[in-house]
C-alpha cells in the first residue's frame, strides 16, 4: 500500500465517501430482492425490470451530470447533490408498501447515483497524475467495495437481532448515507481548473470530434460487456432458491464484495503498467466461469465459488474500464466522456436485467446464467479483436 499512501488526501476522502454511501445502499439492496418477492409479491420479471430501470437511470443521468460538470468546470457541487439525493431516498424504502413505491425510491436513489457518478469519476482523474490513475480508481473502488460488504454484514446482524424486521434495517441505513454527504461537503477540496477550461460547451461538434476512435471503441466494448452482466439481485435470489434463510441472504453480497474489495486496488495498480486488453480478457473469462458455476448449482461449493468469481471479475474490470475512459478522453471533456460511456452501458444494463428476469421466469435460473456466459464469451471474442486502443491498452 505504499503507492496508495502517496495518493492525494482527496482520493482517500472520496473513497470513504463511497464506503459510507455503499454501507447505506447495500444494507437496503442486499434485502430488497427478497423484500420485493416475499414481502410485496413481485415477480422475477418485475425484479429484473426494477433493477434494470434503476441502474439504467443512474447511468443515463451520468451523461447530463458529466456534460454539466465540464461546462461548469467544477465537479464537487454535482457530486454533493448526487450523494444528497441518495441519502434522501433511504427513508422511502422503509415506508414503501407497494412495488411502485419501491420503484420510486429506487429511481430517486439511482438518479442521485447518476448525478454524482461522472463528476466524481472525473474528479478522481483531476486529483492525480496520469501515471497514478489506475491506483486512484482502484483505491476508490476498493474502499467503495469495503462498504458494499460491510452494509450486508450489518444487515445480517440486525436481521438476526430484530427477528427479520427488514423495515427497521432500512431505517438504520439512513445514518451512513447522511455521514457520506457531510464528509464530501467538508472533506474534499476540488482543484481549481485552468481558466481556459471553464464554461466550455462540451456538446458542440468541434468538441465532440475530440473524442477519439480509441474512446468510442471503449464505449462500444463497455456496452457489449454490460450485456453480459445483469444485476447482482439475481445472485441473491439464486442463493435463496437453494434454501438460504432470509436473514442470511446478505451473505451473498458480503462474499462477492469481500473478493471485490481485496482485488480492486491491486488490479487497479496493474492497470497502470500492464495491458488493458489482457486484463479485460482475464476479467471476462472469470465472469464466464462465474456464470457457469451459478447455472450449475443453487447451493454448496459451486454456488459460493460462482459468487466469489463474480466478485473477482468486478475487481478485474470496473476500475480498469474507468481508467480506459480517462486515458482515452481529453481532460476538458472527461465528465462528458464518462457520461456517454455510462449511457451506453445503462441501455445495455436495462436490456440485460430485463432479459435475465424473463429467462428466469420462463426457463429457470440456469437459463439466465447460461445466457450470461454466452454473451460474455462474445465480449471476450471482441476484446481479442484488435481495436484502436492507445498506449497501455494496446499491448
Amino acid at each position: 500500500m505504499r503507492a496508495a499512501s502517496r495518493l492525494p488526501a482527496g482520493i482517500w476522502a472520496l473513497g470513504f465517501v463511497s464506503l459510507l454511501m455503499d454501507v447505506s445502499s447495500e444494507m437496503i439492496h442486499s434485502l430488497l430482492p427478497v423484500f420485493l418477492v416475499s414481502g410485496l409479491g413481485a415477480s422475477m420479471v418485475a425484479v429484473g425490470l426494477i433493477e434494470g430501470l434503476a441502474e439504467a437511470t443512474a447511468l443515463v443521468m451520468k451523461v447530463f451530470s458529466g456534460v454539466w460538470s465540464d461546462w461548469l468546470g467544477r465537479r464537487k457541487p454535482l457530486a454533493v447533490l448526487g450523494y444528497g439525493l441518495g441519502a434522501v431516498s433511504k427513508p422511502l424504502f422503509a415506508l414503501a408498501g407497494t412495488v411502485g413505491m419501491v420503484l420510486g425510491a429506487r429511481l430517486i436513489d439511482r438518479v442521485g447515483k447518476g448525478v454524482r457518478g461522472a463528476p466524481r469519476d472525473a474528479l478522481v482523474a483531476d486529483l492525480v497524475a496520469p501515471e497514478q490513475r489506475g491506483a486512484a480508481y482502484g483505491l476508490r473502488q476498493a474502499l467503495d467495495t469495503v462498504g458494499a460488504f460491510l452494509g450486508p454484514l450489518v444487515a445480517v446482524g440486525l436481521m438476526l437481532l430484530w427477528n427479520d424486521d427488514i423495515r427497521a434495517v432500512f431505517w438504520v441505513a439512513v445514518v451512513p448515507g447522511l455521514l457520506a454527504v457531510a464528509l464530501l461537503a467538508f472533506g474534499v477540496h476540488e482543484p481549481e481548473a485552468p481558466p481556459a477550461q471553464r464554461r466550455v460547451n462540451p456538446i458542440r461538434r468541434e468538441n465532440l470530434r475530440q473524442l477519439t476512435a480509441a474512446y468510442w471503441w471503449v464505449v462500444g466494448l463497455g456496452a457489449v460487456f454490460t450485456l453480459a452482466r445483469f444485476s447482482e439481485a439475481f445472485l441473491v435470489l439464486r442463493a435463496q432458491q437453494g434454501g438460504l434463510a432470509l436473514a442470511w441472504t446478505p451473505l451473498v453480497l458480503i462474499a462477492m464484495n469481500v473478493v471485490y474489495s481485496i482485488g480492486a486496488y491491486p488490479f487497479g495498480k496493474l492497470a497502470d503498467t500492464l495491458s488493458h486488453r489482457k486484463l479485460l480478457a482475464i476479467g471476462l473469462a472469470v465472469l464466464v466461469a462465474a456464470d457457469l458455476a451459478l447455472a450449475a448449482a443453487d447451493r454448496g461449493v459451486l454456488l459460493w465459488a460462482g459468487i466469489a468469481l463474480w466478485g473477482l471479475h468486478m475487481a478485474l474490470t470496473q476500475g480498469l474500464l474507468a481508467t480506459m475512459v480517462a486515458d482515452a478522453a481529453p481532460a476538458h471533456l472527461r465528465g462528458t466522456a464518462f457520461g456517454v460511456f455510462n449511457l451506453a452501458s445503462g441501455i445495455a444494463l436495462l436490456v440485460a436485467s430485463g432479459l435475465a428476469g424473463w429467462l428466469w421466469d420462463r426457463f429457470g435460473a440456469p437459463a439466465t446464467f447460461g445466457a450470461g456466459a454466452a454473451l460474455c464469451t462474445l465480449s471476450l471474442a471482441l476484446v481479442m479483436v484488435p481495436g484502436p486502443l492507445r498506449a497501455r491498452g494496446a499491448k
